[in-house]
């Protein structure tokens, strides 16, 4: 079992298999770019494959795949299969923004995917292609409809309320939990991504999202249990629950039971610190399995207590890696 010095056991691993995407969007991608990792530097899948055996052997149980945009990396059904094949995993889940769903949803679901995120940050086509840096709502849609009937549940819907861009979207979000049985999740802006875009100024906290949700009806618990930061509620009679991501106003470092490993094979013991561990020179160095298991439990050991970061956060103090590059 893996256990920090702060007492959480540590069981999920948020693995980036790409750095490429097909969307820009505006509070990710930084305006001038970013430098693509080299493809001889990312993860092969079976180096990521090797990794989560390691990483179940030493109590991990959930995997959950991101990017970039994880459905841009070709054979992925490959992957997931590999990881499905692995005693001890028992949810395997992927982040998308949902472009390329309708493609592969059934393809995912028969290689073993369990459940599925979709960025999603307005349901205005021309608000959407704004933020997204040219992207199409109806497809994304449609590839929600497609992993829904591919039978991919539970389905999320993340939405990061940024003030002044699509705040006054929230209660149209919230409202689709009386259409569908989706998982409704309001994400907390971030001081990380595009460092220009952010201001704290664009924050929102969950106790004003919160707080205009209410304005349609009352919330009541969901008693739906979350291994994650989610906290769910519910309008009574609704079909879906709308949860809450509160990473600065509502910490929940106390209950962090992740570790990430970057697309070109960096383990990162916190989202927001720069500590990583490089496993590549191990995996291409002709190192063994015990040597894994040793920097997998250094991670654990450096993992933070806590990220420290609050509403008042400026951008010059933000993440230094891109998103993109880290893993959503």
């Amino acid at each position: 079992m893996l256990q920090d010095s702060s007492g959480r056991r540590i069981d999920y691993l948020r693995i980036s298999v790409t750095d490429r995407c097909n969307l820009r969007c505006i509070y990710c991608m930084p305006s001038q770019g970013v430098r693509l990792i080299e493809y001889k530097e990312i993860l092969r899948y079976e180096e990521i494959i090797r990794i989560v055996r390691i990483a179940s052997s030493l109590g991990v149980k959930k995997v959950r795949l991101t990017g970039g945009e994880p459905l841009r990396r070709r054979d992925i059904t490959f992957l997931i299969k590999g990881i499905a094949s692995i005693d001890g995993i028992e949810e395997i889940g992927l982040t998308t923004n949902g472009v390329l769903l309708r493609k592969y949803a059934s393809s995912l679901k028969e290689a073993g995917l369990t459940r599925i995120n979709i960025s999603l940050d307005s349901l205005d086509p021309s608000r959407y292609r704004e933020i997204t840096g040219g992207g199409d709502i109806e497809t994304v849609l449609c590839g929600i409809e497609e992993a829904e009937r591919a039978g991919l549940r539970p389905i999320s819907i993340n939405m990061v309320p940024v003030r002044g861009i699509n705040d006054n979207e929230i209660e149209a979000f919230a409202r689709l939990t009386f259409e569908k049985p989706y998982r409704i999740r309001f994400i907390e802006f971030m001081p990380i991504g595009a460092r220009e875009f952010w201001s704290p100024e664009r924050y929102i906290p969950e106790e004003e999202v919160r707080k205009r949700i209410e304005t349609i009806g009352r919330l009541e618990p969901s008693g739906l249990n979350s291994n994650g930061p989610a906290r769910y509620w519910r309008f009574p009679g609704a079909w879906g629950v709308i949860g809450f991501i509160s990473a600065i106003s509502n910490h929940f470092c106390n209950e962090c039971n992740r570790l990430r490993i970057t697309s070109d094979g960096k383990i990162r013991p916190c989202l927001f610190s720069e500590t990583e561990i490089d496993l590549k020179p191990v995996l291409r160095g002709g190192g063994n399995d015990e040597e894994l298991m040793r920097l997998l439990s250094l991670a654990v050991e450096c993992k933070p207590s806590g990220h420290g970061l609050t509403p008042d956060t400026r951008a010059n103090n933000s993440v230094l890696r891109p998103m993109s590059k880290i893993g959503g």
